[in-house]
């Protein structure tokens, strides 16, 4: 995090990446001092409600977040920024999103929590765009242009209002990952009466675990245990508000809805309050660990690892097999999780998997045979990309085995 009066004072000539967080109301000038070298600007958290008309001045600008300000519209400047290829402005009050405030080179957009009704008639003109974060807006349909969009690869409309599923989304040849629960066409949330409902006011939270977008888990403990459950429990408390990803009922209705399996983090209880919303799971053993990294700036959709991660052919084939199982087992289901990433991933030291994290699932029993299958074949176009993701791991020696060409056969790249 920088600090205006280090801009204003030209401490921070030459840097590539600016973060300012001062409540600020206006563009700073001084930001235009840094027009040589700036490439990522980050003005989040702030009072802002427009940009300057010569924003184009920074002309290597390739990243711009304007998250969590006072925007009612999507500035049309930004469609003149010729670098200007991510754009994230979530959580504003943006209501207007004109075709003009869209560069023609945008690869991700950002525009979740907002009061967007509609898109731009000629959408599809964003040709390279990959990543498309919609959720939590008004929106009633997608324009049919999207269907230009055909390197679009993460969707997310969770949380609008659209009146029917929108089947242009089942031509885009790369979509792998896609979120649209919390819509009027989606099926309806179930009880799920089959898991026991237990009181807050039973479990004793302790050290967190984990936090994500719609809630926190945490280790707890049993001050009463009416149904005999282990005395240690792993509990995500939801967040109740919309998220990236869309409601956090959502979430919970389509974890409860996948049931068991021998590849999920099992879910013993859920906590159905007024003011608290929980799913109480088994608590994960130690020496899990997470198999890969969420994506980059740089990779966008895509999962990273530690550089020195190397997995021989045979274990990747294990967890390949696994995801392949799960996928099945979704789609038996009726539920697209859509997230399937390594990131959401944990492995044993023996190779066992353990996957969790429904935030972006979405149930689909309601809809047509041809969208069902059609949301089944983008969840497999996600598993061929972890293959892919996977193959990247293994040793140069691996590559000329036969396990390996089988699995090259089932990657999408």
């Amino acid at each position: 995090m920088h600090t205006l009066d280090q801009l204003n004072r030209g401490e921070l000539k030459g840097v590539v990446r600016l973060q300012l967080s001062e409540n600020l109301t206006r563009f700073p000038n001084a930001i235009f001092d840094l027009a040589d070298s700036l490439e990522v600007l980050d003005l989040s958290n702030n009072n802002l409600s427009d940009l300057p008309e010569d924003l184009l001045r920074l002309k290597k600008l390739r990243i711009l977040f304007c998250s969590n300000n006072q925007f009612t519209h999507l500035p049309d400047v930004l469609g003149q920024c010729e670098t200007l290829e991510m754009i994230g402005f979530k959580s504003n009050q943006i209501s207007t999103v004109s075709s003009e405030s869209l560069p023609t080179q945008t690869r991700w957009l950002i525009l979740t929590d907002n009061k967007i009704t509609s898109l731009p008639d000629d959408f599809g003109r964003l040709t390279r765009v990959q990543k498309l974060a919609l959720a939590g807006n008004r929106l009633r349909a997608l324009p049919d242009s999207i269907m230009g969009c055909r390197h679009l690869e993460l969707v997310r409309l969770s949380a609008n209002q659209l009146e029917a599923f929108p089947d242009a989304l089942l031509e885009l040849p790369r979509l792998a990952w896609l979120a649209f629960s919390g819509n009027p066409f989606c099926a309806e949330r179930d009880s799920h009466d089959e898991f026991k409902t237990v009181n807050f006011r039973d479990l004793e939270l302790h050290q967190v675990l984990g936090q994500g977008a719609s809630g926190v888990i945490s280790v707890a403990t049993w001050q009463k245990n009416p149904f005999g459950f282990s005395e240690s429990v792993a509990v995500k408390v939801f967040k109740g508000e919309v998220t990236s990803d869309g409601y956090p009922e959502d979430e919970l209705d389509a974890c409860l809805a996948v049931g068991n399996h021998d590849n999920l983090v099992r879910p013993l209880a859920k906590v159905a309050e007024a003011d608290c919303s929980a799913l109480v799971m088994e608590l994960i053993p130690a020496h899990y660990t997470n198999l890969g990294l969420p994506p980059s700036l740089v990779s966008c959709t895509r999962d990273t690892f530690p550089v020195e991660q190397v997995f021989p052919i045979e274990k990747i084939a294990k967890i390949v097999e696994q995801l392949e199982r799960l996928v099945t087992h979704f789609c038996e289901k009726r539920v697209s999780h859509g997230d399937l990433y390594a990131h959401n991933t944990l492995i044993s030291e023996d190779g066992h998997v353990l996957f969790g994290d429904f935030g972006a699932a979405s149930k689909y029993t309601n809809l047509s045979l041809q969208q069902q299958q059609g949301i089944e074949q983008i969840e497999r176009r996600a598993l061929g990309f972890f293959v892919d993701d996977m193959l990247g791991l293994c040793t140069e020696r691996d590559k000329s085995t036969a396990v390996y060409q089988s699995l090259r056969s089932k990657a999408f790249t």
